[in-house]
């Protein structure tokens, strides 16, 4: 009889081993049988707990969009007044667990597979959906309700664009430069809108 906890516990080796497997040998090369291998588990067992490869990395992708979810209410808990907010979600969106070079390269497949993929693309629509969201019911204490819209649509293309980079690249990962870019951007809006109110 299986010990209380050893699915979940299995559940999660196989999502870990399927970041590893992903940043080793991309998205397209990887199979279910090196995933399984990687955990220490059967690759009948993965296909049991997951059925395919496109549903693994959904429950892979799904764990991480709840990590990134938790990091974020973490942040936002700490967070006082509303530019304390948008910046408890910038940094959240770069948290040291997530924002790495195994899980960055998930992220990059992700992306990819969101295109072909329909339970995929609904995760991303919705994480966007909620991302530009929070954005934006905290700068609306700082602009207007459209140009606040447009500057978080513009903070989250900022931080996939991020993300991107980074998974294109060979560079070490450094999350405060990261986070002092998109930091930058936001107050640069913030202060023009400012600038603009005072010259009207």
């Amino acid at each position: 009889m299986p010990k209380v906890g050893m699915e979940a516990q299995r559940r999660r080796s196989l999502i870990d081993a399927t970041v590893d497997a992903i940043h080793e040998r991309g998205y397209s090369d990887v199979t279910m049988a090196q995933i399984a291998k990687r955990a220490g588990v059967s690759g009948g067992l993965v296909h049991h707990y997951f059925g395919s490869k496109d549903q693994l990395l959904a429950a892979t992708m799904r764990h991480l969009l709840t990590e990134l979810g938790r990091a974020i209410r973490e942040n936002l808990a700490k967070a006082e007044t509303p530019r304390e907010r948008i910046s408890a979600i910038i940094t959240g969106n770069f948290a040291v667990d997530q924002f790495q070079p195994a899980v960055i390269a998930a992220w990059l497949a992700f992306y990819v597979q969101s295109r072909t993929t329909q339970s995929n693309s609904r995760l991303l629509r919705i994480y966007a959906a909620r991302l530009a969201s929070n954005l934006t019911y905290n700068l609306r204490f700082f602009l207007p309700r459209d140009e606040a819209r447009r500057v978080a649509e513009g903070t989250a293309s900022m931080i996939d664009g991020v993300w991107i980079r980074q998974a294109l690249s060979d560079a070490q990962t450094d999350r405060q430069a990261a986070i002092a870019m998109v930091e930058d951007y936001v107050e640069n809006q913030i202060a023009a809108h400012a600038g603009r109110s005072r010259d009207h």
